[in-house]
């Protein structure tokens, strides 16, 4: 578990502001929403917004800039929710521990900068995407712990072989999704207790290895991004199918992933100067977690 449990989304972003927190948040403030952030020129707004609307698992879109160049106020895509339940007193320049700057659809730097305060213009809108972190909660109050929190580690995330519905400049893109591994017999379980949160990727796509094979993971151990995944126990999970098919053996689970926009851009090469959060480093809603709330459309 992280060494520190910050109380609240505001607390996370104060610490991430003030720079004393600058690593992953999975963990974190456990009661409240994380968000995926990616900032855009304006010109490429509506075609973002039409990306997430058509791809909903991958790119649930929870709130975006007021206006554009605000980065101290939203408005919320959630319905029934206000724009103050998701952020108050924000400023999304400095509110994630780590970001990722791109200048036409190509990483700056191999290094992550803390803020984004020089890049900022009066042209860019952020927008929030939700995080399956958001849900670990619910799994750990039901004795379903995800391993990557156990063991201090970052959720392993891949590409895959599933295609984005195109919208707009935003064409020729897969998903990314997030693993966990579960046992066999904890697979209804899991799939249960994340149905219910579609802002947040609900539950998991794909499951056990013929999964994996179906959405082009060829080997779990390597993922694109964060660290090779483990058991509860601490193992690293190796990719193979078990000898014996009854064994209540550990299986890969695969969920949306909210990396899905930064991955779109990148495959657009996209014009400007565009910015978005480190996989593992997420930004904080003040927005506690009530799956009636997240639900909509349901």
């Amino acid at each position: 578990m992280p060494q520190e449990i910050y109380p609240s989304g505001i607390s996370v972003r104060e610490a991430c502001r003030e720079g004393t927190y600058t690593t992953v948040t999975s963990g974190l403030a456990p009661s409240h929403i994380q968000a995926n952030l990616i900032v855009l020129p304006s010109r490429y707004a509506s075609d973002f917004r039409r990306l997430c609307l058509r791809n909903p698992v991958p790119c649930p879109l929870l709130a975006e800039s007021s206006s554009p160049g605000s980065f101290s106020s939203v408005k919320s895509h959630i319905p029934n929710v206000s724009p103050e339940s998701i952020a108050q007193d924000l400023d999304i320049r400095r509110d994630c521990p780590k970001y990722i700057v791109y200048q036409n659809s190509q990483p700056t730097s191999t290094s992550p900068s803390f803020d984004i305060i020089p890049e900022w213009s009066s042209d860019h809108i952020g927008f929030l995407i939700g995080c399956s972190f958001s849900f670990e909660t619910a799994l750990l109050a039901s004795n379903l712990p995800p391993a990557h929190i156990l063991h201090n580690r970052t959720v392993p995330m891949y590409r895959t072989n599933i295609p984005l519905c195109p919208a707009g400049v935003f064409t020729n893109s897969t998903y990314v999704v997030s693993m966990r591994m579960y046992r066999k017999s904890q697979l209804e379980a899991v799939r249960e207790i994340t149905k219910p949160y579609l802002a947040t990727h609900g539950e998991p796509i794909a499951w056990g290895w013929d999964g994996a094979e179906r959405i082009g993971v060829k080997d779990i151990a390597e993922p694109d991004w964060g660290d090779p995944p483990v058991t509860v126990s601490g193992e690293i999970a190796a990719h193979q199918k078990p000898n014996d098919p009854n064994k209540d053996s550990w299986i890969p689970m695969f969920w949306g992933c909210g990396v899905t926009p930064q991955e779109a851009v990148m495959r657009a090469e996209l014009k400007g100067t565009i910015m978005g959060h480190v996989s593992f480093a997420l930004f904080f809603s003040i927005l506690r977690k009530f799956p009636d709330r997240l639900s909509w459309g349901v």
